[in-house]
């Protein structure tokens, strides 16, 4: 594999920013952890992976038995790619060091839409010559099925340093899933992933990112996208299972005419868990909107749910959501929604709700013969439940069997 090559202009950046904390979220001491890890060999066969990597891979939805429900895959164990491929014309599925030494082009994508300054944790993936994956859909190009894309956590107090690119080009449908999930039980581990997207004039994402960790891995992915003329941009995303703290907060431009930006997020904390998660969109062209719809559970873990919509030009339209339930009676849930309008004529909207199940609701079920873990079961999975338009049936699939897979530790 090949090393990615940084412009002196991002290390002097980046070197600036080594000890600036995040805004929000836990500040994590980063010479806590490593950054390097054995090479892993890369493997043109991904079925030679142990059974229980591809377990767990296949429980944040990536499948390597039947690989040809996918148009692409992507793997990367620890700091190393470590298979890459794709299975329909007009799509690009590789390394970003792949695509860096294959298009001199892509230089101007590296930074632009997550700047490299913008905390430590950024800096921290820019100094260290982070891989990850290029995923381009050439113009016109409509994904058959989902690209799919796992960065798996094997190594102990690791710091994965991750570093995707993924471009729409004009007019192309690009369908993403992708897993981060980690080999670790009791030990400690950090996850730093940079994701910037492109989506072109006419072009669609659909990105559904599913996290399962454990309890002593800390995770800080560092999200953002810019979209052009009725361009499209779907973010959904799932956290499972228990994380000792999580920050993020993605954002997307909406830089041309009639451009969209939605995001759904399902975020499940069990105890002991720390999750800081919003999403944020600017509304920056004529009749650009967005929609962010948060669901948020807790039984005994502290989250902070956040949202925020800036309207800068007029004829925009934005509304955001978020719902909390609290099962456990430790358990806190922190709603934060915001909006900024800057000039007359914009339309926003938001509503938040936090609360418990009602007892009547549980004793209704149980009056219809489910037993009352049953009737919670069923209330908690109705409640996570996200009608989200436009998103295909196969990925609609793989939240709903990722929400079930969670209710056990949840109950």
């Amino acid at each position: 594999m090949h090393k990615v090559k940084s412009s002196s202009k991002y290390i002097d950046k980046a070197k600036a920013a080594s000890a600036k904390p995040a805004l929000l979220g836990e500040d994590l001491d980063l010479e806590s952890y490593v950054s390097s890890a054995e090479e892993q060999p890369y493997r043109d066969d991904p079925l030679q992976l142990p059974v229980e990597t591809k377990e767990q891979m296949m429980e944040v939805g990536v499948t390597l038995d039947n690989m040809n429900q996918r148009s692409g895959t992507f793997l990367q164990v620890d700091n190393a790619p470590i298979h890459f491929s794709r299975r329909q014309e007009g799509l690009e599925v590789m390394s970003t060091s792949e695509a860096l030494e294959k298009y001199q082009w892509l230089v101007d994508y590296y930074w632009r839409a997550v700047p490299v300054d913008s905390d430590k944790y950024t800096a921290h993936v820019e100094l260290n010559q982070s891989d990850g994956y290029f995923i381009r859909a050439l113009p016109g190009i409509k994904t058959t099925y989902p690209v799919q894309a796992c960065l798996y956590l094997a190594k102990a107090n690791l710091a994965q340093n991750v570093h995707n690119i993924i471009i729409a080009e004009e007019g192309s449908e690009l369908h993403i899933i992708t897993g981060c999930t980690t080999g670790l039980r009791e030990e400690p581990g950090l996850h730093i992933g940079i994701t910037e997207f492109y989506i072109k004039k006419g072009a669609k994402i659909t990105f559904t990112m599913i996290h399962r960790w454990t309890p002593k891995v800390a995770v800080r992915p560092r999200t953002g996208a810019i979209v052009e003329e009725n361009g499209l941009f779907m973010n959904n995303y799932v956290i499972l299972k228990s994380v000792r703290s999580l920050q993020m907060y993605p954002t997307a431009w909406c830089m041309g005419e009639n451009s969209t930006a939605r995001y759904n997020t399902i975020l499940i904390a069990t105890s002991g868990s720390t999750i800081d998660v919003g999403s944020r969109v600017f509304l920056r062209a004529r009749e650009s909107k967005t929609e962010i719809i948060a669901r948020a559970i807790t039984s005994g873990g502290t989250i902070t749910s956040r949202g925020y919509i800036e309207g800068n030009c007029p004829e925009v339209k934005g509304h955001l959501e978020c719902r909390g339930l609290i099962l456990a009676g430790e358990g806190i849930i922190h709603a934060i929604p915001e909006l900024r309008g800057t000039v007359a004529g914009v339309n926003l909207s938001h509503e938040a709700a936090i609360g418990k199940i009602a007892e009547e609701e549980v004793e209704y079920l149980m009056s219809r013969g489910l037993t009352r873990a049953e009737a919670t079961a069923t209330i908690v999975r109705g409640f996570l439940r996200v009608d989200i338009e436009g998103l295909p049936s196969m990925l609609s699939a793989e939240i709903e069997r990722a929400v079930q897979a969670s209710e056990k530790e949840l109950m």
